[in-house]
């Protein structure tokens, strides 16, 4: 288990505040011995849970073109057809993963590809489960294009207590299956819009891991097939 890259500053952050509180309990109260044990209680849950929010655990990432990795852990809250409006401009399945503030918040590319779209949206602070929060929030955008011409589209979605969105993509960039695309903190959602027809593998309610739960199977399109024209010879 380590510790993510996103967690250094607000660690350091909740040391700082830690040290400042119990010295100024001990300076001021130091006959207050149960003041004194319930700040120093307080004081290591907290460590525990930042520490515990910041964990990024080493993942042994099984890949498959066909596969859609869930790109970050959490519950599975909706699972839809949808109209995707902002850039693939069709008819879509959506499927929304909800952090909670205990999961870890590593989010990782669900398909390997180059990312053909990238766009980051300020906006509200909605709580992640509300019905607009996937068009109103802070967000960003990403499309991920597979070697065989699928285009992968998912959000990052800020919620009332996740106010800061972190993202390492940006257009034209090839990146693998469950690498890391990003980072939110403190709890929100993920929503992820695969093509129609495609192989639901999970459940609404479905507790599920980023980078080790197969969302779904895609199915490749159908190639065209070319007209033939006969031609008649005269006798």
């Amino acid at each position: 288990m380590t510790i993510h890259k996103e967690g250094y500053t607000s660690i350091a952050l909740c040391v700082l505040l830690i040290f400042v509180s119990n010295a100024l309990i001990q300076f001021y109260y130091p006959s207050a011995h149960t003041l004194k044990w319930i700040v120093y209680i307080l004081s290591g849950l907290l460590f525990i849970i930042i520490l515990q929010f910041f964990r990024s655990p080493r993942l042994h990432i099984t890949t498959d073109e066909k596969s859609v990795l869930c790109p970050a852990d959490g519950k599975v809250v909706v699972i839809e057809e949808t109209d995707e409006t902002e850039y693939l401009k069709d008819r879509r399945i959506q499927i929304s993963v909800f952090m909670s503030p205990i999961n870890v918040h590593v989010n990782r590319n669900p398909i390997a590809g180059v990312v053909k779209y990238f766009k980051y949206h300020p906006g509200k602070y909605l709580v992640a489960w509300h019905p607009k929060s996937s068009t109103e929030n802070e967000r960003t955008t990403v499309v991920i294009e597979n070697s065989k011409g699928v285009p992968v589209l998912f959000r990052q979605i800020a919620g009332a207590l996740a106010r800061r969105i972190v993202w390492y993509v940006k257009e034209g960039d090839k990146v693998d299956q469950g690498q890391q695309f990003g980072f939110i903190k403190f709890g929100s959602r993920v929503d992820v819009f695969l093509p129609l027809g495609t192989k639901i593998n999970v459940e609404i309610g479905e507790v599920v891991k980023g980078g080790r739960t197969v969302l779904a199977e895609l199915v490749e399109p159908v190639k065209p097939v070319a007209k033939t024209t006969s031609k008649t010879k005269a006798v």
